[in-house]
């Protein structure tokens, strides 16, 4: 059906008595608020016919509709949007592998103090441990804890373990 086969002043004056007769009802109901928005309402289609502005809307409308059944219905827009979830889903894999890749660094970083890391400079004092480079604050070596001998207390040490790097990341 076209814009030019549909007889507009009858629609919208209906539509409009409609809502006329709502907005009494809404008013005996729901109060004054209620009647006043309603009628507000109502008048809205008789309003879009006189200004013309319904030839707008009808374009909007059908434009709408149309874009919708195109995206349902083609198979060239679903391989476009499976394309778009694709790439959203190696954007998300990819910044989890890097955050991994980041981490491991940095716990292989702190693990081997002396290690050069990622930093790209050879020679020099940056392989040589014990001597770090200059600006860069010295690694402390971790204590070393005597090992106890009895064997009751091996489920306890490896407790005092997990409490003292909980510790030093400041977890409680």
């Amino acid at each position: 059906m076209t814009f030019d086969q549909i007889t507009w002043l009858p629609l919208c004056a209906g539509l409009t008595a409609v809502g006329i007769a709502l907005s009494y009802l809404a008013f005996r109901r729901r109060g004054v608020t209620a009647g006043l928005r309603a009628t507000a309402w109502s008048l809205l289609p008789l309003a879009a016919y006189l200004t013309g502005i319904h030839r707008t809307l009808w374009n909007i409308g059908s434009s709408l509709v149309g874009f919708v059944t195109g995206l349902v219905l083609s198979p060239v827009v679903w391989a476009g949007v499976a394309l778009a979830g694709l790439s959203a889903l190696l954007f998300f894999v990819s910044g989890a592998l890097r955050g991994r890749a980041l981490s491991r660094a940095r716990t292989a970083g702190t693990a081997q103090p002396g290690a050069s890391g990622a930093s790209g400079s050879s020679g020099g004092a940056a392989g040589r441990p014990g001597r770090p480079e200059k600006g860069d604050k010295p690694v402390k070596p971790a204590a070393a804890k005597p090992v106890e001998q009895s064997t009751g207390n091996a489920a306890a040490d490896d407790f005092s373990d997990i409490e003292a790097i909980l510790k030093r990341r400041g977890i409680s």
